[in-house]
């Protein structure tokens, strides 16, 4: 493995995306609840969280654009396949650093 790739032979994600990405609370829960769950549509991430959808597809927009999130073809939001290296705590390969999302007891 080089530097260039992640251990699951992905490219790193942009820090600097990434960085904004994660810039809001909210979108840290709903990277948590898609980390934690089998894959979301955003009704169900909207009414875990307590928003209107719209505002939930806004920020699920934003972790898709940096590359965190794709949307599969039911509609549900997943992590991008190959980062998420631990579901049961969470865990996401971000190539520059690990994101660790699990709940805290």
């Amino acid at each position: 493995m080089d530097s260039e790739t992640t251990p699951a032979g992905l490219p790193p994600l942009s820090f600097t995306a990434l960085s904004s990405a994660l810039g809001s609370p909210v979108r840290w829960k709903l990277l948590r609840e898609v980390a934690m769950g089998d894959g979301l549509i955003i009704v169900e991430l909207a009414e875990r969280l307590g928003l209107p959808a719209s505002n939930a597809s806004k920020h699920m927009r934003v972790l898709r654009d940096c590359g965190l999130v794709v949307v599969n073809r039911a509609g549900n939001h997943q992590i991008t396949r190959g980062r998420l290296v631990s579901k049961n705590e969470g865990i996401v390969e971000c190539g520059c650093c690990l994101l660790r999302l699990a709940r805290k007891p």
